[in-house]
């Protein structure tokens, strides 16, 4: 029977991708989201998210406006997005949504190239990557970054032997091996940049088809069953 450990507590509907035989899974949240109160300010031309813990930071600050004018006025704004998941919460709360790409450096040049003298609000957790601020710093895009939400590791150790370990982010990563040893097992990754984080810990690497968590559960079975067909 193969061992998993998750990174973060699945859903029902996500456990029940898991085959009731030939598995068990273990799981854990290995980080924390912390929302912050903060307040929006004006003269900006557009939004950019790069997660959805932004985008629900976000709405939270957005639930205690309570005057309809300005609820017109915060979805007035467009938004840019990394992560596919991002983008459909964002829709399914009226926001439109101008571009969504898989990368943070991918949105960066897209907005240099086609937005460079647009102004932007970048919504982001306090653990957020640098280079989408270091591209437009560098080409002098016009950008105000608020911080909606603290990351705080759940470091502990967790007992058992695991054949692999399913990772959400690089600060998940970052949290299991504050206490635990990555070397030797397979990690199943959301994508690039948290298998880039995990790759300093592990040779076995396997990054998701797509950035979402039950991509990363199905790899997790492929391997699997493919290594012993």
């Amino acid at each position: 029977m193969k061992q998993l450990l998750s990174t973060k507590i699945l859903s029902p509907k996500q456990k029940e991708i898991i085959p009731s035989s030939g598995f068990r899974l273990t799981e854990y949240n290995a980080i924390n989201i912390e929302y912050r109160e903060f307040s929006l300010p004006g003269e900006f031309d557009h939004y950019i998210f790069t997660s959805q813990n932004a985008v629900r930071g976000f709405l939270r600050v957005l639930d205690h406006l309570q005057l309809p004018k300005k609820h017109a006025e915060v979805l007035a704004h467009s938004c840019f997005c990394v992560g596919q998941k991002t983008s459909s919460l964002l829709i399914e709360n009226g926001f439109k949504i101008t571009k969504t790409v898989q990368k943070s450096r991918d949105l960066a040049h897209f907005i240099v190239k086609s937005y460079k003298n647009a102004s932007f609000l970048f919504i982001c957790g306090n653990l957020r990557r640098a280079e989408l601020p270091d591209i437009l710093t560098k080409h002098t895009v016009r950008y105000k970054e608020i911080i909606a939400y603290n990351t705080v590791y759940n470091t502990r150790k967790i007992p058992g032997v695991f054949d692999g370990v399913l990772f959400f982010s690089p600060s998940g990563v970052q949290s299991f091996v504050a206490m635990n040893e990555l070397q030797g097992i397979e990690a199943f990754c959301i994508g690039e940049t948290t298998a880039a984080e995990a790759s300093l810990f592990t040779a076995k690497i396997v990054v998701a088809k797509n950035q979402t968590t039950e991509s990363v559960i199905q790899s997790a079975l492929t391997y699997f069953v493919k290594k012993h067909e």
